[in-house]
């Protein structure tokens, strides 16, 4: 029976250390968020732990409560019962402290809320444009010497027969949207046809494409890396089948991009 008890022991312990292991794309059996790659991502997950804390003690506290009364004003034990209709204390105590716990977690809240809506003067600014059903990504900070015109790729969806060995299932783009770490970014999302959402898990960032409307979202990527996202905003029969891929990259190798990509526009 022990043997038993230690093995099951290990499997979830085991099961839940490989679920935290850092990730910036789904995968199968995860139950944790996504390995942050902003500090507005590892704000949201911290303020998550620490509301599952506080969610977890009021569970069990309600439980035990429901466990006691049931069990200790049974008529078969208390068979006499209590005329007891009011209890001043008691009553203040219990509205008090659902007010205390109501009041630590504001602050945090709030915290983070305006952390989202706060907008630094951004040294690159980026438009993702919503269609049916693909995305498709505008560099206008960046402009071509002949064409005059700035640095534009389209993201579709890579066909499930087309996919190399490691490339995930209706996640992978023929063209991924490039950003640079380490510098404050301002991303414009609107939409050309219906309703889309811009969403990437490990960036924080999820912002409505409404035609006719531009919404934006500030980006301070940590690290390098390859951040999958998806359309959150059902758009249509192929709704599933538009994917987000943000690279990000040196500042030095965004530049080397950025020349590349104005070369083959030229």
């Amino acid at each position: 029976m022990n043997k038993k008890i230690l093995s099951s022991i290990l499997f979830c312990s085991t099961f839940f250390i490989f679920n935290s292991i850092s990730c910036d794309s789904p995968e199968a059996w995860q139950l944790s968020f996504q390995d942050p790659a902003t500090p507005l991502m590892e704000g949201i997950i911290n303020l998550h732990h620490d509301l599952m804390f506080i969610v977890i003690f009021i569970a069990v506290f309600v439980l035990w409560m429901i466990i006691r009364s049931v069990s200790l004003f049974h008529h078969t034990v208390n068979s006499v019962p209590s005329k007891v209709t009011k209890h001043p204390l008691l009553e203040t105590v219990w509205t008090l402290i659902p007010a205390g716990i109501v009041a630590a977690i504001l602050g945090p809240s709030l915290a983070l809320i305006y952390a989202m809506d706060e907008v630094v003067d951004p040294s690159l600014t980026i438009k993702a444009i919503g269609h049916q059903w693909y995305w498709c990504y505008e560099y206008d900070d960046f402009v071509s010497s002949t064409r005059k015109k700035g640095i534009g790729i389209e993201s579709y969806m890579v066909d499930v027969t087309d996919l190399k060995p490691g490339e995930l299932r209706l996640l992978q783009v023929d063209n991924a949207v490039v950003l640079p770490i380490q510098l404050h970014i301002r991303l414009l999302v609107t939409s050309m046809d219906v309703l889309h959402c811009w969403s990437v898990n490990s960036l924080g960032v999820k912002v409505d494409a409404v035609p006719g409307r531009l919404n934006q979202a500030a980006i301070y990527i940590k690290r390098p890396g390859m951040f999958t996202g998806q359309c959150s905003e059902i758009c249509g029969q192929s709704h599933g089948m538009m994917p987000i891929v943000v690279h990000s990259i040196l500042p030095g190798e965004f530049i080397t991009w950025v020349n590349l990509k104005l070369k083959e526009s030229d």
